[in-house]
C-alpha cells in the first residue's frame, strides 16, 4: 500500500492491487476509521465514501487538486503506464 502523502491527519494511498484490469487513475484517503476513494481524472471527483462528511469530502477534494500532479506521478511510476 504505497502512501504517496499525510496533510492533517488524512493518509492518501493507492493499492498495489488495483484491479484486474487496472481501475483508472485514484487515490484512497484514510483517517480515524474513514475511507474515501476519489477518482483524479477528468475532474476530481469521489467515487466511494465512508464516514466522512460532506466538509469533509470537499476539503479532501481540494487537497487532492492541489496535488493532483504528484498523485498522477506516483500512480504512473508505482505501476510503470
Amino acid at each position: 500500500m504505497p502512501i504517496i502523502f499525510r496533510s492533517d491527519g488524512f493518509t492518501f494511498f493507492f493499492y498495489s492491487n488495483e484491479g484486474s484490469p487496472r481501475e483508472p487513475v485514484h487515490v484512497h484517503v484514510r483517517k480515524a476509521g474513514c475511507d474515501a476513494k476519489f477518482w483524479l481524472f477528468p475532474d476530481v471527483c469521489i467515487a466511494d465514501s465512508y464516514g466522512f462528511n460532506p466538509s469533509t469530502l470537499r476539503a479532501l477534494s481540494k487537497i487532492i487538486e492541489i496535488n493532483i500532479d504528484t498523485l498522477n506521478r506516483s500512480w504512473h511510476g508505482h505501476f510503470g503506464d
